[in-house]
């Protein structure tokens, strides 16, 4: 049993602070010739949370990587959605993309660094995914990796990583991340909240939390450049590499030295949260975006108004469906995702949203009915668009029950996670018209929504409409071309976030 602590917010202050324009500047000589393509692996389609004029894809295949490591940006992202993976499939779909990787990198002549976002609370295939791409990556180039660097700082979620303990931000407290909800999930759970405890915990020993290298506040905020580069340069035998971070400066001095590493012929795979991205990608910080934004993107980028199926797909409706109503999608069940439901339903009953809102139940018991998924999509499709038709916003949601029924396996219940997602994601699919705007909440689903529903192959990032909730502009391939899509993570926000977004929107 783990002896760590809540710690209260002031904690985050307790360090000295460093000169971040100075440390920034630091990064940007190194970063200046660093050749090497970042290619971003997702597991779900919210790690775009910090970037912005990046690209996502959401598939594998050799054209879409050749393209990828072609784009005149430093990165972009590839869409795996494999947290919603069996362990079998996560496997074999990583080891189809880095050989395919390896390959497109020849043809190309392209070099890449790899990097694997995961989840901010640690849910996910660690370390199946890493290990995959490790092996892969070996075999193919003959080319060691000397070691993985764990990252899942991420300050927009409150997610902090202090002497090697992980905390999620809760109110004005600090919890280790192995005593919050996160860590008691079905299917990713674990118990350690010190990183080098949890890489031996889930690895089954194989890393020990003795052998792991702690990059600390204290080597970061001080500018130990040199002792970090050598500890870096010293790692073999793909050693797990733990760095402390609590603002984005600690990231970029550790990136600084990672780059001169690596110039240096060390080999490393990351796996992080959303803030490495940014950092690595030298992505600049802008402002969240407004609803004016969103509404000038989809008149710029719309498609050519082209109909298919009898759909207008590309939203050229007056005003920008003006009269048409949004939809919000909530598939997430975590604690937080049903505080901001019950808030947005508190601010539809006192007629705080323009439009009004209606709120419509989807039964997922109705999975273990013969037919009953497929029956109760068919349903909520209807009852959504009669809602948008009257200039409201439709706000589908799953029923707040987790269901986990007696004896089911792991995998199992991943299975049922799908089927129920997969039933939610195509009352996107079936509607007839396009959406004022459309908001998903949740990795799984929003990811569904993306790929399944919209049809998305290639999206661009525009930025975010709150800290850490991205805004996906569809391809011309997609759907709805040019379709502001708002990717909602579900452990991410205060409990009026969703409010407030959909305040702004509707």
């Amino acid at each position: 049993m783990e002896q760590f602590k809540k710690l209260p917010l002031s904690a985050l202050e307790e360090y000295p602070a460093s000169d971040a324009a100075a440390v920034h500047k630091k990064y940007l000589e190194e970063y200046r010739d660093f050749r090497s393509k970042i290619v971003v692996l997702d597991d779900d389609p919210t790690g775009v949370q910090t970037v912005h004029g990046v690209h996502v894809y959401t598939d594998w295949s050799l054209e879409s990587l050749r393209q990828g490591l072609e784009e005149e940006n430093s990165m972009f992202f590839i869409l795996t959605n494999s947290r919603s993976f069996t362990a079998g499939k996560t496997e074999e779909e990583h080891k189809n993309l880095a050989r395919r990787l390896v390959k497109a990198a020849g043809e190309t002549g392209k070099e890449f660094l790899l990097v694997s976002r995961g989840d901010s609370t640690l849910r996910g295939h660690y370390p199946l995914e890493l290990e995959t791409l490790k092996n892969v990556l070996e075999e193919e180039t003959g080319k060691e990796i000397h070691g993985q660097i764990l990252c899942p700082f991420f300050r927009e979620g409150g997610r902090f990583t202090i002497e090697g303990v992980h905390y999620v931000r809760e109110g004005d407290s600090l919890v280790p991340a192995g005593q919050t909800e996160f860590a008691g999930d079905k299917t990713f759970g674990y118990s350690s909240s010190h990183l080098a405890a949890y890489a031996e915990e889930k690895s089954g020993g194989k890393y020990r939390q003795e052998d792991t290298i702690l990059i600390s506040l204290a080597l970061l905020r001080t500018g130990a450049y040199d002792r970090i580069t050598q500890l870096l340069m010293e790692t073999q035998g793909f050693r797990p590499v733990v760095v402390d971070a609590i603002v984005e400066s600690d990231v970029e001095v550790f990136a600084t030295c990672l780059l001169r590493a690596m110039k240096a012929g060390k080999r490393f795979l990351i796996r992080c949260a959303a803030a490495v991205p940014k950092v690595l990608g030298n992505v600049s910080t802008i402002p969240l975006l407004t609803a004016k934004d969103l509404w000038r993107d989809e008149v710029s980028h719309a498609g050519n108004g082209q109909v298919e199926d009898g759909l207008s797909n590309c939203g050229q409706e007056t005003e920008h469906n003006a009269h048409y109503g949004g939809i919000v999608l909530v598939g997430s069940h975590v604690k937080k995702t049903t505080m901001q439901l019950e808030a947005l339903k508190r601010a539809g009953e006192e007629g705080g949203i323009r439009t009004g809102l209606e709120f419509l139940e989807f039964r997922v018991k109705a999975c273990f009915e013969k037919g009953g998924l497929e029956a109760e999509t068919k349903r909520m499709i209807v009852k959504a668009e009669k809602v948008m038709s009257q200039g409201k916003t439709a706000v589908v949601y799953t029923s707040r029950t987790l269901l986990a029924p007696e004896g089911m396996s792991r995998e199992a219940l991943l299975r049922l996670s799908v089927n129920i997602s997969d039933a939610v994601t195509a009352v996107i699919e079936g509607l007839h018209r396009k959406p004022r705007f459309l908001i998903a909440k949740g990795g799984i689903t929003s990811s569904d929504v993306g790929t399944k529903a919209l049809k998305v192959k290639k999206a661009l990032v525009s930025g975010q409409v709150q800290p850490g909730i991205p805004v996906w502009r569809t391809g011309p391939e997609s759907r709805f071309p040019g379709l502001s899509y708002i990717i909602f993570p579900g452990n991410v926000g205060d409990e009026d976030t969703l409010r407030k977004i959909v305040e702004m929107l509707a």
